[in-house]
């Protein structure tokens, strides 16, 4: 697959070919959602949790006789139905992250690719850098390239003007090669790759 390679200035610089075996797939969004649905799991806290019923303070001595009273035979204050009492069944500290297989997360990877490929939603530029951190100047530069909510990957070292320049700006966003993830890329609505990040891709996928 060829694809057109562009500057930051919104000029033509040529062409490249990239692997059909990552950019040229039939995305299969089954693939896709498993991974996210597992990054999103990985990355939750779990840290929610509620009072339970030996966790709360309260007596425990019997309130009400055990007959005669006409009501339940209760003997401790802290049980879920009464006010102040412990939660039943609430939720608990705890891990929500689940196992999935290096080969699946490899092959979400490559049809999140493709998906872009295919609906024409990747740019390609030479490289991403710039003569000085202005969010100003790089915000023309987008605007040039028609980039309004982008997810942009740049090679193993990120450039720090640019970098700079572009955390201010809305929905963009600025990662290393080795950052790349599926679900940043389905949250942009373009993906933006250098030159050199098409290479180091093309070959960890070799």
């Amino acid at each position: 697959m060829e694809l057109q390679v562009k500057t930051l200035e919104g000029g033509a610089a040529g062409s490249i070919t990239v692997s059909d075996e990552i950019f040229g797939l039939e995305p299969r969004t089954d693939l896709i959602h498993r991974v996210v649905r597992w990054q999103l799991a990985k990355r939750q806290a779990g840290t929610h949790k509620t009072l339970q019923r030996s966790e709360v303070s309260g007596t425990t001595k019997k309130f009400v006789r055990q007959k005669g009273s006409g009501g339940a035979r209760h003997g401790n204050r802290k049980a879920p139905q009464f006010r102040g009492g412990g939660k039943a069944f609430g939720p608990v500290v705890r891990d929500h992250a689940h196992e999935l297989p290096k080969k699946v997360r490899v092959l979400g990877l490559k049809h999140v690719l493709s998906a872009k490929a295919k609906t024409d939603s990747i740019v390609i530029v030479e490289d991403a850098k710039a003569a000085e951190a202005k969010t100003k100047a790089l915000k023309a530069q987008f605007e040039k390239l028609g980039l309004k909510n982008a997810l942009v990957i740049d090679g193993a070292e990120l450039d720090m003007n640019f970098s700079l320049a572009a955390r201010n700006i809305p929905h963009v966003d600025v990662l290393p090669v080795q950052g790349i993830n599926v679900y940043d890329i389905m949250r942009a609505n373009t993906l933006v790759l250098t030159k050199s990040a098409v290479s180091a891709l093309e070959e960890r996928f070799k």
